[in-house]
């Protein structure tokens, strides 16, 4: 039994850390929270649920376009939210990103309804047998798929041109552009990536619970904030950390003391992290260490 919930809890701190990478990213970049991810997150799910639904359009092809759309929303909000206040108080642009969350949500609440919605994907694989221990294969390429994305993205901000860009950039923002990088090229290229995670994860979440509606983000992406703290905030190997304890974490609560509080384990782990290693289990960002690769 424990270990057929394991499987279930790593899942689930997969698709977390690969939400958390996307709050975790923006923050090394501008320095800000971007509250507003939750909702990339619910739109990248809802729109290949409708290009699935409403075209007849195949998964694979429908989850790419439902990516690609998240992600030019989630650069969309970065050019409403956040560059026309680059300069102002933080607390303007905290309350900038809050109303874009909330009109988003209600937006999807038109657009689809704001009942749960039918997400079943039938990859017509059957599961595998470990023993006693039953694995379902969308578990399986959930898993995978968030293994792969993240270390691409390892090795992408570690290896390749833009990834150093990024680093620089968030390391020190002045320097960077007198070496001739774009720091407004290096900040929508951090939300492209964020938002594109985010949407993916987002796709694996309805994938694995079978349903979405408008307000999946919010719950998913305050767990996922709490994940990047827990983690390290700034740092994506932290993120990525972070998420996976979420999920083991969250899941043990469920099953062992009560599912009715298994949100409330979430934001009771934020709450120790910030008392007891605010820094977070490898370091939260640090001047000139943004980003950092451990």
């Amino acid at each position: 039994m424990f270990w057929q919930q394991l499987v279930n809890w790593i899942n689930l701190g997969a698709m977390y850390a690969l939400l958390a990478i996307g709050y975790t990213m923006v923050y090394g970049i501008v320095k800000l929270i971007n509250f507003a991810h939750g909702e990339i997150f619910m739109t990248g799910a809802f729109f290949t649920w409708w290009f699935m639904t409403a075209f007849s359009i195949p998964f694979p092809v429908a989850s790419l376009m439902g990516i690609m759309l998240a992600t030019l929303l989630g650069v969309g909000i970065e050019r409403v939210a956040y560059r026309p206040l680059r300069d102002a108080p933080r607390f303007a642009v905290v309350i900038s990103v809050l109303g874009m969350s909330i009109f988003l949500q209600n937006m999807a609440r038109i657009v689809w309804g704001a009942e749960f919605q039918v997400f079943e994907i039938d990859f017509g694989i059957p599961p595998i047998m470990i023993g006693s221990v039953v694995i379902p294969f969308k578990k399986i390429f959930i898993l995978v798929t968030s293994l792969i994305l993240m270390v691409a993205l390892s090795l992408f901000v570690t290896k390749t041109y833009l990834g150093k860009a990024m680093r620089a950039t968030a390391a020190d923002r002045e320097a960077a552009e007198m070496m001739g990088i774009s720091s407004n090229a290096v900040i929508v290229l951090t939300f492209v990536v964020g938002s594109a995670l985010g949407a993916v994860a987002g796709i694996l979440y309805a994938i694995n619970y079978n349903s979405i509606d408008p307000y999946m983000g919010f719950n998913a992406g305050m767990k996922a904030f709490a994940a990047a703290v827990l983690g390290g905030i700034g740092n994506i190997y932290g993120a990525m950390l972070g998420g996976l304890l979420l999920g083991i974490f969250e899941g043990a609560g469920a099953a062992y003391v009560s599912s009715l509080y298994r949100d409330a384990v979430a934001f009771a782990i934020l709450i120790l992290a910030l008392i007891f290693r605010p820094e977070g289990l490898l370091g939260e960002f640090k001047s000139g260490e943004k980003l950092k690769a451990r």
